[in-house]
């Protein structure tokens, strides 16, 4: 397959190419989460997305376009989970098979979110082993398709679909859009469209504290890691640096928030109780953002994403009941 670069235009191409699989997720507004912050919210529910999450858009615009030699080699993908699943139900629409390297310690429900696709799963040590490293000789044994969580332009502009229907679905210009970043796919669609259709409106990427390469990046002015650090129940957003083709394109964010777990912990608790929606600790992100007052959205007009809902069932126990503090 051709490579590109990943653009506006494809963007719009990856719209058409998703049209009629992908769900098109609601924009939602609550009047209990408008009057704790003193602007309007619109929340972008990608928790109620074909496998749970944002991921499957990339997914399926990238494995949708394989030919028929391709398809019959299969895909592999590396992934903590949501990509893993976005891969594995794209995989079953299309007619390919899937393998999935996934962290040894991812939740248990994505693993079996994976399995229940029809995927295959090889697990790994995420602190000892490369993913990377695993999932190329994997493909290279078996001829296999390669399908990155976030280093492909055609993930990229998959995920970027989510920041066109925001803009189509919202009533009011949005003063901000807030959304987490892990290896920065899904803020690097977003900001190929953004730029090209509501420049005025900021970008800010939200990340848990210890896992902060993106806003470590933007202080350096290149990519740059984070040091080593605690787990965090934010388990979708623990890569280790921006995306070599992600970093290019977020480069021109406004700024970057850090949430604690312990605020990401009460932003799932405010989205059961107020928004009746199961969001995941690393789709609670920008919603904590604001939560803990992090954000400025007093007469603003804040969009957030919120990106995924696949939540291990213990975990999720623990944060309601309020025994998890973090």
């Amino acid at each position: 397959m051709t490579t590109h670069l990943p653009s506006f235009e494809g963007v719009l191409d990856a719209a058409r190419q998703i049209n009629g699989v992908a769900v098109r997720t609601p924009l939602i507004e609550s009047p209990a989460l408008n009057a704790v912050v003193g602007g309007r919210v619109l929340m972008k529910a990608e928790n109620l997305q074909r496998a749970g999450a944002f991921k499957f858009r990339g997914a399926y615009n990238r494995i949708s376009r394989l030919n028929a030699e391709e398809k019959a080699c299969g895909v592999v993908a590396f992934s903590s989970g949501n990509h893993a699943q976005g891969v594995a139900a794209a995989a079953a629409l299309v007619g390919t098979s899937a393998i999935i390297v996934m962290p040894s310690d991812s939740p248990r429900v994505k693993v079996e979110g994976v399995i229940g696709f029809g995927g295959e799963v090889r697990l790994y040590d995420r602190w000892t082993e490369s993913r990377e490293a695993i999932g190329a000789a994997i493909a290279a044994e078996r001829g296999s398709v390669l399908v990155p969580p976030f280093d492909d332009p055609f993930i990229i502009e998959g995920q970027g679909t989510v920041a066109l229907e925001m803009l189509d679905q919202a009533d009011a210009p949005m003063d901000q859009l807030l959304c987490g970043a892990s290896g920065g796919g899904l803020m690097a669609g977003i900001n190929l469209v953004m730029a090209e259709r509501s420049p005025q409106t900021k970008v800010i990427v939200v990340e848990p504290e210890a896992y902060d390469d993106t806003a470590r990046s933007l202080a350096a002015g290149e990519r740059v890691g984070h040091p080593e650090g605690p787990p965090s129940i934010c388990d979708a957003l623990m890569s280790p640096m921006p995306g070599i083709l992600t970093w290019p394109i977020n480069r021109r964010l406004a700024g970057a928030l850090t949430v604690s777990d312990a605020e990401v912990a009460e932003a799932v608790r405010f989205a059961f109780r107020h928004l009746k929606l199961i969001v995941e600790p690393g789709g609670a992100v920008s919603l904590a953002a604001l939560l803990s007052g992090k954000s400025q959205t007093k007469g603003r007009t804040t969009g957030i994403v919120l990106s995924g809902g696949n939540v291990d069932a213990v975990l999720y126990g623990e944060i309601l009941e309020g025994r998890f503090e973090g």
